[in-house]
């Protein structure tokens, strides 16, 4: 068993720490608690252990040692990163085939409450592609975009397209050490290839195709995944926005939107706000219907439509703690196994959605694209039905004002105004010495570690040192709470 920790060195916001403390007064365990009671696999942590065949699993405990088959330390490292870049890289880029499908759909008007909201993205996306644009109506220009986004899936030769739109020195780069990606599928399926046994034991050759790989995912399922979000959904732009617990309110039904796929957020968004949910929930007895989200489905509503982040993945226990959420509804990625039983210890109802994540004990209502809205309004309803059932709550009063939005295209505009849009002003800037540069900021909470500290040090540091940031993740969402 780890050491046991204090409230304050689980976490640096306020909010949670009230949260934990609650919890601890009703004998209820969080991720953190259970940090706490599961120290990590001294071995596994540092992926010294092949679980690859049926021989194994073979522990590695030093330099020098192998495996059964003879793996060295170094294989099979390198096989454990490779597998997770796997795992994650498809993860993330099915999520960009299912945008595709949805764009499809729309297009050809089989997507209920979905319409194509950025013209002038999905004429400028696609002007990129070389696909004809002039004289054709923005659902034929869609369609044969969503089309083109499709085949970079399956395709088996050549090179995923969107990668020809990274500066052309890395493009350079990237084809010197021979790790541009041929299609999204086939290097996922490569890389569990490689990994399995008898295959590649070369760990630098292991590792260059997980690069591969990765780039297969971010300049292919994730970018193309954003293009059709900005698309579908509106380039963000600056807004006014909030972060933290205390967006729930005490005198409306609570929904927490929670995942990564603003197919069905954006839906639930236009369906919290139509007159006949509203009657329904004054009906309940309520106010209205209060939306918020955890993890990147709270960027993506908050940077597009202004609805307050509750917090970052270490937070999605924390809310239910509240009481006070009627409905936490999930989607994909990120979603703890331990919500179910954390919420029959209130009123919450977890309610999933995708046809490829189910919790046990929660309760299913699968979202399809041809009934969205009609989908999005029958969650709204089961979640203020049990309004009524609602006990006890407890809601930090801490939130934070913010304004998210920052675009690509915004910033381009905001440089250089409508007619001489450019981002000269900001490389003048670096290459004159007065901003030292621009770092991204991209990640995830661990409960081993104290929340939301590394992300706000390591961006205060930056800053200091006048540097830019640009953040997403549960990393943007620990900053805007500050």
């Amino acid at each position: 068993m780890a050491k046991k920790r204090e409230i304050k060195e689980y976490s640096t916001d306020p909010a949670a720490q009230q949260m934990l403390i609650r919890a601890e007064s009703l004998g209820i365990g969080t991720a953190f608690s259970r940090a706490d009671d599961m120290a990590p696999c001294n071995i596994g942590d540092k992926g010294m252990c092949c679980k690859n065949c049926g021989m194994g699993p073979c522990r590695l405990t030093k330099n020098g040692d192998v495996g059964i088959c003879g793996a060295t330390l170094d294989t099979i490292q390198a096989r454990n990163l490779t597998r997770a870049i796997a795992a994650g890289a498809a993860a993330h880029s099915d999520h960009g085939r299912g945008m595709a499908m949805t764009l499809k759909a729309a297009a050809n008007g089989k997507a209920e409450g979905y319409y194509i909201r950025d013209v002038a993205k999905l004429r400028t996306i696609a002007a990129l592609y070389d696909i004809p644009i002039e004289g054709r109506s923005p659902e034929e220009i869609a369609n044969e975009l969503a089309d083109l986004y499709l085949a970079q899936f399956g395709q088996q030769e050549g090179r995923v397209i969107l990668t020809k739109r990274a500066p052309a020195k890395r493009q350079k780069r990237w084809e010197e050490t021979g790790v541009i990606p041929r299609g999204v599928d086939r290097e996922i399926v490569e890389c569990l290839h490689r990994t399995h046994i008898g295959d590649d034991q070369d760990a630098t050759h292991i590792l260059q195709h997980a690069v591969r790989t990765s780039i297969g995912d971010g300049w292919g399922g994730s970018l193309l995944a954003t293009d059709i979000s900005d698309i579908l959904f509106g380039t963000p732009a600056p807004i006014l926005g909030q972060a933290n617990l205390g967006v729930l309110k005490e005198d409306y039904v609570n929904v927490v939107v929670h995942g990564h796929e603003p197919t069905l957020s954006e839906m639930i968004v236009a369906a919290s706000q139509m007159p006949d949910i509203i009657e329904y929930a004054k009906a309940a007895g309520a106010k209205g219907v209060s939306l918020s989200g955890i993890c990147c489905t709270a960027n993506e509503i908050l940077m597009r439509q202004g609805v307050p982040a509750a917090g970052n993945f270490l937070q999605q226990e924390l809310a239910i703690l509240t009481g006070a959420v009627e409905a936490m509804v999930v989607d994909v990625q990120c979603i703890m196994q331990a919500l179910v039983g954390l919420a029959a210890n209130f009123h919450t109802k977890i309610i999933t959605t995708s046809p490829k994540v189910k919790l046990k004990g929660a309760t299913h209502i699968e979202f399809e694209e041809e009934h969205a809205l009609t989908i999005a309004k029958n969650i709204l309803k089961a979640a203020i039905d049990n309004y009524k059932n609602r006990g006890k709550i407890e809601i930090p009063d801490v939130r934070e004002d913010l304004i998210p939005g920052f675009s690509h295209e915004y910033i381009n505009y905001m440089l250089g105004g409508s007619y001489r849009a450019s981002f000269r002003p900001l490389n003048d800037a670096i290459m004159s010495g007065r901003i030292r540069g621009v770092a991204a900021i991209v990640g995830c909470n661990n409960p081993r570690g104290q929340h939301d500290y590394l992300h706000t040090h390591v961006a205060r540091e930056l800053l200091k040192k006048d540097v830019l940031i640009v953040e997403t993740g549960c990393g943007a969402i620990a900053a805007a709470k500050q």
